[in-house]
């Protein structure tokens, strides 16, 4: 399921594969440019993606109910000490799945196994720039803070996540990968 957050929202059952802003790149996975840095988009904010960004929800099925894995951001990433998902900058030619679960390697350890796509949600503010979160199952509990970007890891109860202090953008994003997460229960 994709779920759209822009004027038009729609959803559908299948993967993003990137959009249009990325067609033409996503043959070179060779030699790939990092995307680390900020662009001015076109609707004239600044954000941090020169490609754009993808972020992943890990859910866990357990006995009492899914459970989701956060980070808190440390206090040397944009609105640290707020609780997210791992994510970051696409590099070049990149797929959102494939760099959000590189991204989440870099900051809460490898993922074991094979992750399953649940669905996405896509946060297109402007024309040449996204923001995809992904939300994908796993088999088991993992995640340690490994990097200067990340405090804590821990998973929750989704009815537990909006008694968090939560990224503004996760937090607008929450409400959809939440009917995510449960939508596959």
């Amino acid at each position: 399921m994709t779920q759209h957050g822009c004027a038009n929202e729609t959803v559908r059952r299948s993967a993003w594969q990137g959009g249009a802003m990325f067609e033409e790149q996503a043959g070179q996975q060779a030699g790939r440019l990092s995307g680390d840095g900020f662009v001015r988009c076109s609707d004239g904010h600044v954000r941090w993606g020169v490609f754009g960004a993808a972020g992943v929800v890990f859910v866990l099925r357990e006995s009492d109910g899914p459970k989701v894995m956060l980070q808190k951001r440390s206090q040397m990433a944009h609105e640290g000490g707020t609780w997210s998902c791992a994510g970051g900058a696409l590099d070049q030619g990149e797929m959102p799945m494939e760099g959000a679960l590189r991204e989440a390697s870099e900051e809460v350890g490898v993922v074991p196994g094979t992750p399953r796509l649940l669905g996405e949600y896509i946060f297109k503010p402007a024309l040449d720039w996204a923001y995809t979160t992904v939300v994908v199952e796993v088999d088991e509990r993992f995640g340690s803070s490994i990097n200067f970007e990340t405090d804590a890891v821990e998973w929750f109860a989704p009815a537990d996540v909006e008694q968090l202090a939560l990224h503004a953008g996760f937090a607008a994003a929450w409400p959809h990968l939440r009917q995510i997460v449960q939508s596959a229960d």
